[in-house]
C-alpha cells in the first residue's frame, strides 16, 4: 500500500508489476486486488522446495527489482538476480534477524533485550534470512512504557519512509549493491 501510494502521489518513480505471495489468504493479497494490482500466488505448501524456488524465479523473470515485504519464505536467489532483490526488516540488522524474527517477535525481542533504540533496515538480499548489504536504516527510540505494539507502530512509520527512499536511490542510480566478501 505504501509503495503504491508513493507511486500515485508522484514521489516514487516506479511501477508495481505484480504482487507475489506464498499464500492467497493474506491481507496484502486482498489489498493488492482492491487496488487492481496483478497478483500471483505461489503456494509453498503445494510444492516441493525445488518447484517452489523455480516458480518464484519464474514469477519475477521480467522485473528490474524485486522488493520483498513480509515474505517469510527463503528464496534461493539465482545469481542473475544478485543485487536486484531487496527486503525491509523491522529491526536494526544484524540484530534481531533470522528465522522466526518477524512481526511482533522482533519487537518483543528488542524489548526483552532492554534496547533503548530500534528501527528498520532495508537491505539487499542474499541466500540467508535478513542478511546482505545494508542500504539504509532508520531509528526510533524504545520508550520505557513501550509494548511490542507501540514500538511496532513507530518502527512501521519509519518503514514507510525507508522503503520508498531505498527504491528511489536504486532507481536513480545513486546506489548500487556492494558485494560482501
Amino acid at each position: 500500500m505504501n509503495l503504491h501510494e508513493r507511486i500515485v502521489d508522484g514521489t516514487l518513480n516506479a511501477t508495481i508489476e505484480r504482487v507475489i505471495s506464498s499464500r492467497g489468504d493474506v491481507l496484502g493479497v486482498q489489498r493488492a486486488k482492491e487496488l487492481g494490482l496483478p497478483v500471483k500466488v505461489v503456494e509453498r505448501a503445494k510444492r516441493d522446495a525445488a518447484a517452489f524456488q523455480s516458480s518464484l524465479t519464474s514469477a519475477v523473470s521480467d522485473v528490474d527489482l524485486v522488493c520483498m515485504a513480509g515474505f517469510l519464505s527463503l528464496w534461493q536467489i539465482p545469481d542473475a538476480y544478485s543485487g536486484r532483490v531487496i527486503n525491509i526488516h523491522p529491526a536494526l540488522l544484524p540484530d534481531f534477524g533470522g528465522p522466526g524474527m518477524y512481526g511482533h517477535h522482533v519487537h518483543e525481542a528488542v524489548l526483552a533485550a532492554g534496547r533503548t533504540e530500534s528501527g528498520c533496515t532495508v537491505h539487499y538480499c542474499d541466500n540467508e534470512y535478513d542478511h546482505g548489504p545494508i542500504i539504509l536504516q532508520r531509528k526510533v527510540p524504545v520508550l520505557p512504557d513501550d509494548s511490542a505494539d507501540s514500538l511496532a507502530a513507530r518502527v512501521f512509520e519509519q518503514e514507510c519512509i525507508a522503503y520508498p527512499e531505498a527504491i528511489r536511490r536504486i532507481a536513480d542510480g545513486s546506489l548500487r549493491c556492494a558485494k560482501q566478501a
